[in-house]
C-alpha cells in the first residue's frame, strides 16, 4: 500500500533510481491555466477534489463514480457543488507529469504531516462537498490534508494580480474621468451622483 507507483518528480527529478510514491503524498499535475491536487491513498488511488454536479443530481454511486465530464465540471463550479472522490493515478494525472511533494520545500513553510494521518484526512472527507473557485478548491483540500490548513497559494496569486490590475492609481484616475464625463453627457450632476463619481475614485486610490 505505501510503495507501489514509481514517479519521477520535481523534488526528486534529479535522483536515480526515482521515489515511489507513498501513502499520504500530495501529487500535483499542471493543466494549462491552473494545477490540480491530490492526496495519494496508496494502491494507485488518489483522492482529490473537482468540481461536479451529479452528486447534487443523483444519488447512484456508479454514475458519480464515471471520469467527470467537462460538462459535469463547469456545471459544478456555477452550483458551487464538489465531490471529493478517488480516482487512479492515471485518471487523475490525464497524462500530465506527476509532481510529488513539490509544496513541502518550495512553498508550504509549515511543516507537513505524517503521510498516514494525511491520507485518513483525506479518506475522511470522501464524498459531496461545496466547492468555491476562490475560497474552497482541490489546493484547499490538499493543504488541509498534509498541513493542517486549508490555503491555496493559486489563489493568493490570482488575488494579488487582480488587485494589481484594479486598485492602481491609474485605473483611480480613470474612474474618476469616465465617472466626470457620464454625468455630464447624462446630464445627472446631482449631490449622490457627484459624490460617488468622486467617492469610487478616491476609494481606488486609497487602496492602491
Amino acid at each position: 500500500l505505501r510503495g507501489d507507483s514509481p514517479l519521477t518528480s520535481r523534488s526528486d527529478r534529479d535522483e536515480s533510481p526515482p521515489q515511489r510514491l507513498q501513502r499520504g503524498d500530495l501529487l500535483e499535475v499542471p493543466r494549462t491555466l491552473f494545477v490540480h491536487f491530490g492526496i495519494y491513498l496508496g494502491d494507485n488511488r488518489v483522492a482529490h477534489l473537482i468540481p461536479d454536479i451529479l452528486p447534487v443530481l443523483t444519488a447512484d454511486s456508479r454514475q458519480i463514480q464515471e471520469m467527470v465530464t467537462n460538462t459535469r465540471l463547469l456545471l459544478g463550479v456555477l452550483s458551487k457543488r464538489a465531490s471529493i472522490r478517488v480516482d487512479s493515478v492515471e485518471d487523475f494525472a490525464y497524462g500530465a507529469e506527476i509532481l510529488r511533494n513539490a509544496m513541502d520545500r518550495t512553498v508550504c513553510s509549515r511543516p507537513a504531516l505524517q503521510g498516514e494521518e494525511a491520507a485518513r484526512r483525506a479518506e475522511r472527507l470522501r464524498g459531496d462537498a461545496a466547492y468555491s473557485l476562490l475560497w474552497y478548491n482541490c489546493e484547499h483540500f490538499v493543504m488541509y490534508c498534509r498541513y493542517g490548513t486549508a490555503m491555496s497559494f493559486q489563489t493568493f496569486q490570482f488575488c494579488k494580480t487582480g488587485r494589481k490590475l484594479v486598485l492602481s492609481r491609474r485605473v483611480a484616475k480613470a474612474t474618476a474621468v469616465v465617472g466626470a464625463c457620464l454625468l455630464v453627457y447624462l446630464r445627472a450632476v446631482t449631490a449622490c451622483s457627484a459624490l460617488l463619481v468622486v467617492l469610487l475614485p478616491f476609494l481606488i486610490w486609497m487602496a492602491s
